[in-house]
């Protein structure tokens, strides 16, 4: 781009004047039913284009984003059907859904789409789970791909249709991973997108440190030198600038059992899913790796700087490792951070990452609604588009689900995303059952070591024991 080039947003107004047509004819008995159409403007897909302006005598060149509004004529609101969406709160997500549901309506005006996004994370699942008995909520709904069994099981989703999502279309264009929204032989949900994990590191930090900027850790014992190298104290010893906090109510839990547990030579579940195996001999060596951080390195805490999440935003840690959702973040809330991001470190010639995704599903409130039924189809069609993979990816930073969109040069080529895209390949995504109960079993087995002392191998056990009695539990109902 010219050097005096600056990108700058200008919504232009284009108003396209058109007439309402009204068939009309014959006698009265033979005259059609008249259809009450309305005009509506709406915002047209933003174009980039180039103009010229006159700055200080010179002529500078200049990238602008036009937002075109036109007028359409649609069915007047008598003949418009509304869904809900729903989805959690968190930013980027939000902007990227509305971008969509904007292209969405403008191509289906027919359909109006409700977009509920202000439920915080924490409450998510109570909300769908209150509304869902009284017949209100979702039409469509956003959920994690390790709460479908639980979401099955309670009744909120149908099977999507299997005349417009074959599952043979759905193995051929989704990426491998997406296979786990399959349950009882069904599919009942799809995402937009995928993501994987790797490390970010701060690269200023790491000049501070005498660190070179442009060489993060590559293998688990680096990413434990670094992290004590990185670690700045005060005179009481106090931390002030954390080297690696371990964030295992982020995304840490899944770091040690798809990640640690494999590269240490044990194996996180039986292949069938039904056994607990993480607890091997294995499984707490690489447990007790993943607490000396905190407990032996003292490199930092997820208590400290709100969380491990937080502190790496506020550029109060060196090294996080987070999913490439977080890039989207990134660039919001903190935009002058200087930051890379790498693939996850390899361990005894092992390499492997978690994968995983939200997706999007819908529900028995739709479907006692023909029209409603048949709209919640056509956005979840839409939405799950190779080209909502390309605005979820510009706007969220989380990789396409379709592999159309993910085989993009560019985005294999992507400084940022490159790392998450690469990670793809080799990435192993968990099958959940409740997600949030077993990943509360590594998190209390963790701070049992942590903050009260227990033995590591006799806390992981007893999450293990835990979680096998919830797996028990769900198996016996699903044989």
């Amino acid at each position: 781009m010219h050097s005096f080039s600056k990108k700058m947003f200008v919504v232009v107004s284009l108003f396209l004047l058109g007439a309402l047509l009204v068939a009309c004819g014959g006698t009265q008995e033979a005259a059609a039913p008249e259809v009450v159409e309305v005009t509506r403007v709406v915002e047209a897909e933003p174009e980039v284009v180039e103009v010229t302006r006159i700055v200080e005598g010179e002529s500078v060149v200049e990238q602008v984003e036009v937002t075109r509004q036109v007028e359409v004529v649609v069915p007047a609101e008598s003949e418009i059907t509304t869904i809900e969406y729903w989805q959690y709160f968190f930013d980027p997500r939000v902007d990227a859904m509305n971008r969509l549901i904007q292209q969405f309506e403008a191509e289906n005006p027919d359909v109006r789409v409700i977009h509920n996004s202000d439920v915080p994370y924490a409450d998510y699942r109570d909300k769908v789970a209150a509304s869902a008995p009284a017949g209100v909520g979702p039409d469509v709904a956003t959920l994690f791909y390790g709460w479908v069994p639980a979401w099955v099981d309670a009744g909120y989703l149908i099977p999507l249709p299997q005349d417009e999502f074959p599952p043979e279309m759905i193995a051929e264009q989704f990426s491998p991973m997406v296979q786990n929204s399959q349950f009882e032989g069904e599919y009942w949900a799809l995402p937009t997108a995928v993501r994987t994990l790797a490390l970010f590191w701060n690269k200023d930090l790491f000049t501070e440190a005498g660190l070179d900027p442009e060489s993060p850790p590559t293998n688990l014992d680096e990413l434990a030198e670094m992290a004590q190298a990185l670690t700045q104290y005060d005179d009481a010893g106090n931390i002030l600038i954390e080297g690696f906090p371990v964030g295992v109510p982020g995304q840490a839990h899944h770091w040690f059992r798809e990640v640690l547990v494999r590269q240490f030579g044990g194996q996180p579940y039986s292949d069938d899913n039904r056994t607990v195996m993480y607890n091997s001999p294995e499984g707490c060596e690489a447990f007790k790796y993943m607490l000396a951080f905190e407990t032996e390195y003292n490199t930092g805490s997820n208590d400290l700087f709100e969380d491990a999440t937080q502190a790496f935003l506020q550029g109060k840690s060196a090294m996080h490792i987070d999913g490439s959702f977080r890039v989207g973040t990134i660039a919001k809330n903190a935009p002058d951070l200087n930051y890379g991001v790498v693939e996850l470190p390899v361990g005894n010639d092992v390499q492997s990452t978690f994968g995983s995704y939200w997706t999007h599903g819908i529900t028995r409130k739709a479907a006692e609604d023909p029209a409603v039924l048949d709209a919640s189809i056509r956005f979840l069609k839409f939405i799950t588009s190779p080209e909502a993979g390309t605005t979820w990816v510009n706007k969220v930073g989380e990789l396409p689900a379709q592999l159309e969109a993910a085989s993009n040069e560019d985005l294999l080529n992507d400084p940022i995303l490159g790392a998450f895209s690469a990670g793809l390949p080799y990435a192993h995504a968990t099958f959940f059952v409740d997600e949030s109960a077993q990943r509360q079993f590594i998190v209390d087995a963790y701070d049992s070591v942590r903050l009260a002392g227990a033995d590591p191998c006799e806390a992981l056990d007893e999450a293990a024991a835990l979680e096998q009695e919830l797996l028990d539990e769900f198996w016996a109902n699903h044989n």
